[in-house]
């Protein structure tokens, strides 16, 4: 009953949201001599701290309309390519001159942990100039009906193959976080199959790959606890009258309260400082506030047999290190991954997947040739700055193009799908 009490909770405090959305209006009004004193916009700033704190946020739009290609400014449209219950397959769209030498294809696989895929949209944007990108747009739990049936962790595999088959040969893949192992898994999968549609290249970025290294608080947490723990205190049912109703779920509101929580005197002092930019009326600086939080505390469900196989496979059990892991009956071997290169990407200060966790994918994929492998260390930066940020620009980015630009398939004689699992390059 607890998610119930939630939304009880939350449709109690509408009128009280109305009522600070209009206190707002009154004392930011230009013509009211009262807004341009102190007092007046400590009112309004209460108001509109009170209101941001109580809404619930809404899915975020992607909204990049333009980027940049042979320097020149090209429009950009979001059109739906591949579509299933769970997750719509977006590709960007970039009005380039026809006849153009093509980019290579960039399936972006956004993190299915909390947030949604509008997370990497500074990802999508750094990537739009050198690449046809597509992204994974997960959809929130409780907006999927019951009849459109479950959806855990062997179901996200199958997804991701099946989207490599939708995008067709000679795709690139960029997995950024809890993905890295869903992907990886994918990959060696395929390969093991001598299937042709195996990616030519494969960028993790930040993920939990071996979570015995140099372990977070996250992932000590997960191991301490035990999936159980999380099956008992984390899980509940879909309220109604969402269309998802009394579906097993992993509540949005529940994983939010988890990622303040890590750095909850951070989110104070972020709240405060809001209050007073608005106070002294420092427009820029709270606009920035607004825009980070409109996308931080926009969270989505997860269905609970996601989630629960993800802990215990990933954070429990370590099944992929340990040459455990397993889909639907099939053993996934990682040994069996002769034809895509890989390269992964750390932050140095990463407090969700600690140095040399996904490092640990080299060390899985044996049969890769070393010089089609790579690993980057991004120095000072954290989670976050390894897919986005003005270092992620500078120093990540370009070598994730010169990656995929050195070893797509564009430029050489693909191997017949049945050597594919003897094939050396």
């Amino acid at each position: 009953m607890y998610y119930q009490l939630y939304e009880l909770n939350h449709a109690a405090l509408q009128p009280a949201r109305v009522y600070a959305d209009a206190v707002k209006m009154f004392y930011t009004n230009p013509l009211n001599p009262i807004a341009h004193t102190p007092w007046g916009r400590s009112v309004a700033a209460t108001a509109e701290l009170f209101e941001r704190t109580t809404r619930r946020y809404g899915k975020p739009q992607f909204g990049l309309n333009k980027t940049v290609v042979d320097w020149k400014s090209v429009d950009v449209s979001e059109k739906t390519v591949w579509s299933k219950p769970f997750c719509n397959l977006i590709r960007f769209e970039r009005a380039v001159p026809a006849g153009r030498k093509p980019d290579p294809k960039l399936l972006i696989v956004a993190p299915m942990s909390g947030h949604y895929a509008t997370l990497l949209r500074g990802t999508v944007e750094a990537m739009l100039p050198y690449a046809d990108v597509h992204i994974t747009d997960w959809v929130d739990a409780r907006m999927v009906p019951l009849a459109d049936g479950r959806f855990d962790l062997d179901d996200y595999i199958d997804y991701i193959i099946e989207m490599f088959h939708a995008l067709g040969p000679d795709t690139h893949v960029m997995a950024v976080c809890q993905p890295s192992v869903p992907v990886l898994a994918a990959v060696a999968l395929m390969e093991k199959r001598g299937d042709p549609f195996v990616p030519s290249t494969m960028t993790l970025m930040g993920g939990p790959i071996d979570t015995r290294r140099n372990p977070t608080a996250v992932n000590l947490l997960a191991e301490e606890k035990g999936s159980g723990w999380f099956r008992d205190n984390v899980i509940m049912q879909a309220p109604w009258p969402v269309p998802g109703f009394g579906r097993e779920v992993y509540p949005g509101f529940l994983q939010l309260s988890g990622f303040m929580s890590m750095n909850l005197d951070r989110h104070i002092i972020a709240h405060k400082d809001f209050f007073m930019h608005l106070v002294k009326h420092d427009g820029d600086n709270a606009e920035k506030h607004r825009d980070f939080y409109d996308e931080y505390l926009a969270v989505m469900d997860l269905t609970a047999e996601f989630y629960l196989q993800t802990v215990d496979t990933v954070f429990v059990r370590h099944a992929l290190p340990k040459g455990e892991m397993m889909h639907r009956g099939e053993a996934v071997d990682t040994s069996a991954i002769r034809n895509v290169a890989l390269f992964t990407v750390e932050g140095e200060n990463d407090d969700i997947s600690g140095l040399g966790q996904t490092q640990a994918a080299h060390d899985l994929c044996v049969n890769i040739p070393a010089d089609r492998q790579a690993h980057y260390m991004q120095p000072a930066v954290g989670h976050y700055g390894v897919f986005n940020g003005s270092r992620f620009r500078s120093e990540i980015v370009p070598r994730i193009v010169d990656f995929i630009t050195s070893y797509g398939r564009q430029t050489r004689v693909a191997a017949k799908p049945k050597l594919v699992r003897s094939a050396k390059g």
